[in-house]
């Protein structure tokens, strides 16, 4: 739906931008503006304002801004639709009918609403009724009780063909209405149309609003389908809602958990426990679903039952999401015992039952890893190979070049350390642990290329930053070199950035040479506080000395070109790498290996016996590594 300027333009009238800030950020007053802590970025100077009469906010660290519709949107994790939708409620504005087609639709809807609300209603009284014996005995059963069942709105359609048909027709409420809304079934053949549901306990399906949309029913005996849903409708899109949203949805955005598994009693189960949960509805997880659940939390928890079929449709949920994946996006996967579902689990074991299984959820990766590996034959230089060419297929099938990288970097990871027991020219293995267990529980973190070197990496980065940071004056030699870094490390990133801004900005105010106290404290106004105190505080004492405040101005520039040297040479050999090991994947030979293996050796080599520096140390007293 399109919105016109005008509505959008009252909604940011009739909302108070500030109270809607406030209900996320704790705001002071400062004169006609208010300021508090960013809630898109970890600080602890204040460095966010909102300027209610301009209406906007911004944040002089990260650079955050907008109005309160997008402040809204980033907190909140909704689509620009839902936010207007949310905005206009919140304030009493009806949302606009733009079209005839719109406005009947929309009129269509209302009508849709009505019914499904008088179906549900039909059916909880049916469950309270005589006819509803059996059915309040099955839920007695399953363990609820009277303040679950009425929580969740639990009904019974009685078994017959035209009961729902006969109490609701009458009072605006038509058998086409009826029909459109999933409640009849008209046959083909024109003979009487008649009710859906039959002899089944009833769930109702509840939108975000929690308005009834459609219904679920679960057959108390034997027989199928065990479950029967309502069909696609206009108000109900099967790939596109969830069960539980309603009553998950707050909880989920305060406590950043979020449970997916598969079936209503599931949900109901983990909900009573405290546990955030939603299901699909009778369909294997969409993207629209995974899209509408990252706008709740980050990763989603999926909790399918444990049996066979259980791990079949998280390997479906792990595929269909992969493609998806971006920076903080994700899902995470637990294993529940075989003979388990989340509401088995809970009722053996109670929530801190759950509680321990979540605490071991995997993630996405490491469900990727398995799926391509456990129990596959790697006795063989092709197997290997295949293996390898799956995992990389796998992973560069993420449309995020950033993440699709990480993952490319991971599993190349894995394979190294799960391979490492082969000989590359026999293929005879050298150990006999299972393929894949030890990389499989190993951290990333201690692989000797991966782990090491990167963790080395961001220790240059972190030397070279405070180095200038303490001495800005080598700017004056240094700013081309340190503008061109290759920094991945987001947070000196960042910092970097911001010096050079600062140091051009006073270039152009002053002839006065930058000092390191008026740097900080530049930058503490725009939000770098804590990394500025890390850098060059108490905790400086995790640099190399050189980089500190008190090392003398000679060796600290001599120290950033010893950094910047190693930064540079480790650079390039990881790209040599990376090409070796792409060779190595389709020329399996004894040179090739060969190659590989120099050029790993070189990578995990001691950084102090590369790119030495004549005369380093000498202007403060000390020796190079002292």
């Amino acid at each position: 739906m399109s919105f016109t300027p005008q509505f959008l333009d009252e909604i940011r009238a009739r909302v108070g931008l500030a109270d809607r800030v406030a209900r996320k950020v704790k705001l002071t007053r400062k004169g006609r503006e208010f300021s508090g802590l960013c809630p898109f970025h970890n600080e602890k100077t204040p460095s966010f304002t909102v300027n209610e009469d301009k209406g906007f906010f911004h944040c002089f660290g990260c650079g955050a801004h907008g109005d309160v519709i997008g402040f809204v949107m980033r907190t909140e994790n909704l689509s620009f639709p839902e936010t207007v939708e949310r905005l206009a409620e919140d304030a009493g504005i009806e949302m606009p009918k733009t079209s005839p087609e719109e406005r009947q639709r929309a009129e269509a809807a209302v009508s849709l609403y009505a019914v499904c609300e008088a179906a549900a209603a039909f059916f909880e009284k049916e469950l309270r009724g005589p006819r509803g014996q059996g059915a309040r005995d099955y839920l007695k059963g399953r363990g609820l009780d009277e303040e679950t069942i009425a929580r969740f709105r639990l009904g019974y359609a009685p078994d017959s063909r035209s009961a729902l048909k006969t109490a609701l027709m009458g009072g605006g409420i038509t058998e086409s209405l009826l029909v459109t809304a999933g409640l009849l079934i008209q046959p083909e053949d024109e003979r009487a149309s008649y009710d859906r549901f039959r002899g089944r306990v009833i769930f109702p399906i509840f939108d975000r609003r929690g308005r009834p949309i459609a219904f679920g029913g679960r057959i108390m005996g034997e027989g199928e389908p065990k479950y029967l849903n309502s069909p696609e409708t206009p108000l109900f899109q099967k790939g596109h809602n969830l069960y539980g949203w309603s009553h998950a949805l707050k909880s989920a955005r305060e406590t950043g958990l979020l449970c997916l598994t598969e079936g209503y009693m599931d949900v109901i189960a983990l909900l009573r426990a405290g546990f955030p949960a939603m299901a699909p509805l009778g369909t294997a997880l969409t993207e629209a679903q995974i899209e509408a659940l990252w706008r709740v939390v980050p990763e989603p928890v999926l909790c399918f039952d444990g049996d066979a079929a259980g791990q079949r449709a998280a390997a479906r949920a792990a595929e269909r999401a992969l493609p998806l994946l971006r920076p903080g996006n994700s899902l995470r996967f637990v294993e529940l015992p075989k003979s388990d579902d989340p509401d088995s689990l809970i009722k053996a074991r109670g929530r801190a039952g759950m509680d321990s299984v979540l605490a071991q959820a995997k993630p996405m990766s490491q469900v990727i890893w398995d799926m391509e590996t456990r129990g596959k034959p790697v006795d063989t230089p092709e197997r290997r190979a295949l293996v390898e060419k799956n995992l990389m297929a796998r992973a560069r099938s993420i449309a995020d070049r950033g993440v699709q990288e990480h993952y490319v970097g991971e599993f190349r990871a894995r394979l190294r350390e799960a391979f490492a027991d082969y000989s590359p020219v026999t293929g005879a293995r050298r150990r006999s642990a299972p393929f894949g267990r030890a990389a499989a529980n190993r951290p990333l973190a201690s692989d000797p290329l991966i782990g090491s070197e990167e963790g080395r990496a961001e220790a240059r980065e972190r030397v070279m930053v405070a180095c200038v940071l303490n001495h800005p004056d080598l700017l004056a030699e240094l700013a081309d070199e340190f503008a061109a870094i290759e920094i991945d490390n987001h947070e000196y990133d960042s910092l970097r950035q911001a010096i050079l801004d600062v140091a051009s900005q006073h270039a152009a105010e002053s002839n006065m040479v930058l000092g390191a106290g008026e740097l900080s404290a530049a930058l503490a106004e725009r939000g770098f506080a804590r990394t500025v105190e890390a850098l060059s505080g108490n905790a400086q004492r995790v640099l190399d000395w050189f980089a500190r405040a008190e090392a003398a101005r000679a060796d600290a520039l001599i120290g950033f070109r010893q950094v910047l040297a190693l930064h540079r040479r480790f650079g390039n050999l990881r790209t040599s790498l990376a090409e070796s090991e792409e060779l190595l994947a389709t020329d399996m030979t004894e040179e090739q290996w060969e190659r590989f293996r120099a050029l790993k050796l070189a990578a995990d080599a001691p950084e102090h016996t590369v790119a030495e520096i004549d005369e380093f140390g000498m202007a403060s007293g000390r020796k190079s590594g002292g």
